[in-house]
């Protein structure tokens, strides 16, 4: 394919993701997630000026529970200094889709295994279903209520073949009462959890498994040798 030069818009979103990754609480900071804490004054201490604590909860799975915990962010972390760059396949116009959506009334909540659960799975919000035709094949998205964008966590041909082993995330914005989507695979990024191992990012669904290979968006970050997030 010869080079297209990308939108300025897309240039600005690649520009400012690449800044809030090393960000000091961006995902490559991300030095620990401690459940069953709740200060983060505490949490802090022994720890240089560079790390900073913020508050967190979620829902036990099991028991529907409230957890608290307290996250460690670290401005000068190992990974942010072995950072080179998030290596990406070239813009490609042709990976902008438009897909159809139907809201669906109600609560909506579709199990998503996470990468650190063992199997288990967490309940997520899922307010409508994304349609997709690809390569003739048709396909119904879930894509989880993220703030008010969809989230859609996808894999496709090239997951672990080039791509992000567990899968990607595309954000699809939305407007009220709208019936399409755009879904623009080259603003597809790699999740949370690739860049540090203390998140615990959902995992794509088996409705969310594409076949063919989505060659657009973001592979896999790349570090300095011998550096690894684990």
């Amino acid at each position: 394919m010869a080079h297209v030069v990308p939108p300025d818009a897309f240039v600005e979103w690649q520009r400012a993701r690449g800044a809030r990754l090393v960000s000091p609480q961006g995902n490559l900071a991300l030095i620990e997630t401690r459940w069953g804490a709740d200060d983060p004054g505490a949490a802090r201490e022994g720890h240089p000026d560079s790390v900073t604590a913020t508050r967190l909860r979620r829902t036990d799975p099991l028991t529907g529970d409230i957890e608290r915990g307290v996250r460690l962010w670290d401005a000068d972390s190992a990974a942010i200094r072995a950072f080179q760059h998030v290596d990406r396949f070239d813009y490609d116009p042709a990976w902008v889709l438009q897909a159809g959506y139907a809201e669906v009334p109600g609560a909506r909540k579709v199990p998503f295994e996470h990468i650190k659960d063992n199997g288990g799975t967490r309940e997520l919000a899922v307010p409508g279903d994304i349609t997709l035709t690809l390569d003739g094949r048709d396909y119904t998205l879930l894509a989880f209520d993220d703030g008010g964008t969809l989230l859609l966590v996808f894999a496709d041909a090239t997951t672990g073949n080039g791509t992000y082993a567990p899968g990607r995330f595309l954000s699809v914005p939305r407007e009220p009462g709208a019936t399409t989507v755009t879904l623009d695979f080259n603003r597809a990024y790699v999740p949370p959890c690739g860049f540090s191992a203390h998140f615990n990012c959902p995992m794509p669904p088996p409705q969310n498994r594409l076949a063919p290979p989505v060659e657009a968006g973001e592979k896999l970050p790349v570090f300095a040798e011998d550096f690894t997030i684990y």
